[in-house]
């Protein structure tokens, strides 16, 4: 067992499993209301990552949902637009097109998504191919075979190879924290992927169950908390999968301010991968600007 392989398991600390699911707790009784209610929607809406990741994708679905990315002021006056549309590496150059003068960024998932089961030469191949047609970021996710046999070196050194193919792209690194089995293990594969240069750590594919939960994510929260203590270096957070409705999605921006400040409340250091989320996100900032709701069926799905 090679010293660095070692250092990993024994530098990450464990997790007091009962004490992250008591701070939830306290989390998700919190209660936001009126005007704050409302700064927090808008906060929460620039934050999503509107995203399509399916088989039957086609140019036709790529385009409508970048046509809700940058139409949404179409639904409700004065709202921001969203962070970025994530789509599959052939569909960048598309997405980059519709989007653009937008100001959306475009993301793309790569490195054999969702399995992560491929040749490193694979997946860096996958990587130059949304970046070469303009990707602004890449979601990889990292190899959970490896991480459970303990090849704790092979995790990192593929993660550092792929933030080394993104160029000027910033990495978001998928743990997949549904197969990771334990907290602790999600604290080492977070503290793994901060070492290995990821910009961004993010809970899930979207394509395993359960996806984003609030105790996986504090513990993550934790991991860069702990990191930006000692080097002063900020690292972003993203939260992936579950979450539908803004009341869940305000109580994780009061998790990340408490835990990590007010400079990660915005979209270069937070996002949400939860393109459902958008739409009662909506509903809501017309609930708080009018008193009333309107239908679901006043605004795209996609």
């Amino acid at each position: 067992m090679s010293a660095l392989k070692s250092n990993f398991r024994a530098n990450s600390p464990t997790v007091d499993q009962v004490g992250v699911v008591e701070r939830v707790n306290r989390f998700a009784t919190r209660s936001i209301k009126n005007e704050a209610k409302l700064k927090g929607l808008k906060m929460v809406l620039n934050m999503i990552d509107l995203t399509t990741l399916e088989g039957m994708d086609t140019e036709g679905k790529v385009k409508q949902l970048c046509y809700k990315a940058r139409h949404l002021h179409d639904a409700v006056d004065g709202i921001p637009c969203v962070a970025a549309v994530c789509v599959y590496p052939n569909f960048v150059g598309l997405a980059k097109a519709s989007l653009a003068q937008s100001g959306i960024n475009v993301a793309s998932v790569a490195t054999a998504f969702p399995s992560g089961n491929s040749s490193l030469d694979i997946k860096l191949t996958d990587v130059k191919m949304a970046v070469d047609q303009g990707a602004d970021e890449i979601d990889m996710v990292i190899s959970r075979g490896r991480l459970h046999r303990g090849d704790y070196q092979y995790v990192y050194d593929e993660i550092a190879a792929v933030k080394e193919a993104c160029g000027s792209a910033r990495l978001k690194t998928i743990l997949e924290t549904g197969e990771l089995g334990t907290l602790d293990n999600v604290r080492l594969a977070s503290d793994i992927a901060i070492a290995a240069g990821a910009d961004f750590i993010k809970t899930s594919t979207g394509k395993i169950q359960p996806a984003a939960t609030l105790p996986v994510t504090l513990v993550m929260l934790e991991a860069i908390r702990d990191h930006h203590v000692k080097t002063g270096q900020m690292i972003g957070m993203k939260p992936a999968g579950g979450i539908s409705k803004a009341k869940l999605a305000l109580h994780y921006l009061i998790m990340v301010k408490e835990t990590l400040g007010v400079q990660w409340l915005n979209n270069k250091w937070f996002r949400f991968g939860a393109s459902s989320l958008a739409n009662d996100v909506l509903m809501q900032i017309v609930k708080q600007q009018s008193g009333a709701y309107q239908s679901p069926d006043y605004f795209s799905i996609d």
